[in-house]
């Protein structure tokens, strides 16, 4: 069972091959991991194809889609949804979305499982001086993703941390830091592991934007003469 696993929620752009077969963890038999916020749709394409080449497998011996869905900016994580969304359709794969911050929080957790971190505070850079955040216990996400400034967390904090908006504001935050950056392939495909397996419907893969995007609509235009 082999599955391609896309990720555009951050500054990292994140392609991969996975091999679901059999009951152990997945095995990423290839994988492009590219930090740069600001080429998500001219990478993340050629990554995908890298990634096919690399570990001899075609389009038609895929069996699923899977993609981070966020939380993330507007436009860097449109263009993995709208990519992974358009390879399951003119394929006939499913799909299957997984919030972004769970796949980091499965990082995070190490060979062990989610067992190894008791509370786990996992932030995204949300710009703005803000973090895309959740709170995890023994590995199961206590509530929705939010987003806010780091120093209104405070309240919230305990155990490690984790997230290129842990990075960026640790010292606002004051917890550990665990070398878990971005969402990864084999983070992924752990969240997505279960339905890949058990060949689960496929999902309408929906966005995570928590906020509005910046863009608005332009307003009337003003005249040039008196």
């Amino acid at each position: 069972m082999l599955a391609l696993v896309l990720d555009t929620s951050s500054a990292a752009v994140t392609a991969g091959l996975v091999d679901f077969s059999g009951s152990s963890t997945p095995v990423v038999l290839a994988e492009r991991v590219t930090v740069d916020a600001r080429a998500h749709a001219e990478l993340l394409a050629p990554s995908v194809r890298d990634c096919l080449n690399a570990a001899g497998v075609r389009f038609e011996q895929l069996t699923a889609v899977v993609a981070g869905v966020g939380p993330g900016p507007f436009t860097g994580l449109r263009v993995g949804l709208m990519t992974a969304a358009a390879l399951a359709d003119a394929t006939g794969l499913p799909s299957y979305g997984v919030c972004s911050l769970d796949a980091i929080a499965a990082t995070a957790a190490g060979p062990d499982g989610p067992d190894s971190q008791d509370e786990l505070l996992v932030a995204g850079d949300a710009r703005r001086k803000e973090v895309y955040w959740a709170r995890y216990r023994h590995g199961a996400r206590l509530a929705d993703p939010a987003v806010g400034k780091p120093a209104e967390l405070g309240a919230e904090l305990a155990g490690r941390m984790a997230g290129a908006g842990a990075r960026l504001y640790a010292d606002v935050l004051g917890l550990p830091l665990l070398d878990a950056d971005y969402p990864t392939v084999a983070g992924l495909a752990a969240c997505a592991a279960d339905r890949v397996r058990g060949r689960a419907p496929g999902e309408v893969l929906m966005p995570l934007y928590l906020r509005r995007p910046d863009a608005v609509e332009p307003g009337a235009r003003k005249p040039v003469t008196a």
